[in-house]
């Protein structure tokens, strides 16, 4: 079978050499110009592993530009894979395959779909969630499911173990997917349009700490816009700084001050006042750690 994939972040990769491994190499790669690599925070280059692999390789910002759509006919595949792009493909480009076009979504289709999944997941308080293959139509993540796999968020989940978790479920199932549209290229389930929930794109002016909410909540967000996100973050003293990780210091009523305000040095880092009157810890920062009693607000 000819495939020919899509792809340019982390999972990508994963999935891409989950089919090498199976004996399944792709004959195209469609993967995203170097001077573009900043659209996804968690890019990956492909070029190397696909040229080494023996792969035609095709470089574009849009998958549906007509030279891309022109390449791929050329190279007529029988299945595309998509694993790792930001855009909707249209029906020039889906249907050039002879067996359609595939794509992956981290999230338990039909809830979920959209963009930022794994951040929202965790911002939700979400305790499942799952992996889905499914058949690109002219919908959002909406196609027949062909495969699903769910599995649970931790309580202290943070976007890099979740990210971890999809990109495990991406070795394993990748190969199954090929695998079973080869033998049967009916296979999918159409998703129940009543029960889909949608998810906004996000960006990293989004990763704005909001001090007003309650410590529990701003513990979640900060673990949910990590890495390789770009991460949650606050101004203190005219100066950003990134929260790359927090914990519990203290109960309401054991700090008196202001909401957002730097109530305590530590040995690991400083203590914030939070909107419900607890306390958390910060200990991993990016930037100048704030005075004692300074004011952090949102940017």
């Amino acid at each position: 079978m000819r495939i020919a994939f899509v792809g340019a972040v982390e999972g990508s990769r994963v999935a891409f050499d989950a089919l090498v491994e199976a004996g399944m190499t792709p004959s195209l790669l469609v993967t995203l110009a170097a001077d573009a690599s900043t659209r996804h925070s968690d890019f990956v280059d492909l070029s190397g592993p696909a040229h080494a692999a023996g792969v035609s390789v095709h470089l574009t910002k849009n998958i549906n530009a007509p030279d891309t759509v022109a390449w791929l006919e050329q190279g007529r595949p029988d299945l595309t894979l998509v694993i790792g792009w930001s855009q909707i493909c249209r029906t020039e480009f889906r249907s050039v395959a002879r067996l359609g076009s595939v794509g992956f979504h981290p999230a338990p289709l039909p809830r979920f779909r959209g963009r930022a999944v794994i951040p929202w997941t965790i911002i939700a308080n979400e305790k499942e969630t799952g992996s889905t293959f499914f058949r690109l139509d002219e919908g959002v993540d909406s196609g027949p499911v062909i495969l699903q796999k769910l599995f649970a968020v931790a309580q202290d989940e943070t976007a890099r173990s979740l990210y971890e978790k999809h990109k495990q479920a991406l070795r394993e199932m990748t190969p199954l997917v090929v695998s079973a549209i080869a033998r049967d290229n009916s296979v999918g389930v159409a998703q129940d349009d009543s029960l889909a929930s949608y998810c906004a794109k996000r960006s990293a002016d989004d990763g704005s700490i909001d001090w007003t909410q309650p410590a529990e909540t701003i513990l979640r967000f900060v673990r949910a816009v990590g890495d390789p996100y770009p991460g949650a973050f606050t101004v203190g003293e005219g100066r950003k700084i990134v929260v790359d990780k927090a914990r519990m210091f203290a109960e309401r009523g054991r700090y008196i001050g202001l909401t957002g305000q730097v109530q305590a040095h530590t040995d690991s880092g400083f203590a914030v006042l939070c909107g419900d009157g607890a306390t958390i810890e910060v200990t991993s920062w990016r930037g100048a750690r704030p005075k004692i009693h300074a004011k952090l607000v949102s940017a």
